[in-house]
């Protein structure tokens, strides 16, 4: 069974940092895109951002400037540095493994929890 298993939500004021982290097998890390989604109440799940297995980040505009994606390969870990954050940022924010080519696959995190209030 793969495990993504990610670390690092909590509660922050905004304009406060917080950074995540999800650590994957090294198979399933060296064959993957990685990427964080986040899902807040009543709204539907969205891409955060991603970086691929060659290392090129995609944002979503809305985290354009404040959030980073970076992959540390010698760890199997992904990270997402959040800067700035709003009270908008709020969500479960999930880690996810993608590939497109065969086998193809998408696995989760079970989510951790970002609160930004003040």
């Amino acid at each position: 069974q793969v495990q993504l298993v990610e670390l690092g939500g909590g509660l922050v004021q905004p304009g406060g940092s917080l950074r995540l982290s999800c650590a994957a097998s090294r198979s399933i890390f060296m064959s993957s895109a990685m990427g964080w989604y986040r899902r807040a109440p009543g709204k539907q799940r969205e891409l955060v951002a991603s970086v691929t297995a060659g290392g090129g980040p995609n944002y979503a505009d809305s985290v354009k400037g404040r959030f980073t994606i970076s992959r540390d390969n010698a760890k199997n870990t992904v990270y997402l540095q959040m800067n700035s954050l709003k009270p908008e940022d709020t969500a479960v924010y999930l880690c996810n493994a993608h590939r497109v080519l065969f086998p193809a696959y998408d696995y989760w995190g079970q989510g951790t929890q970002v609160t930004v209030s003040s």
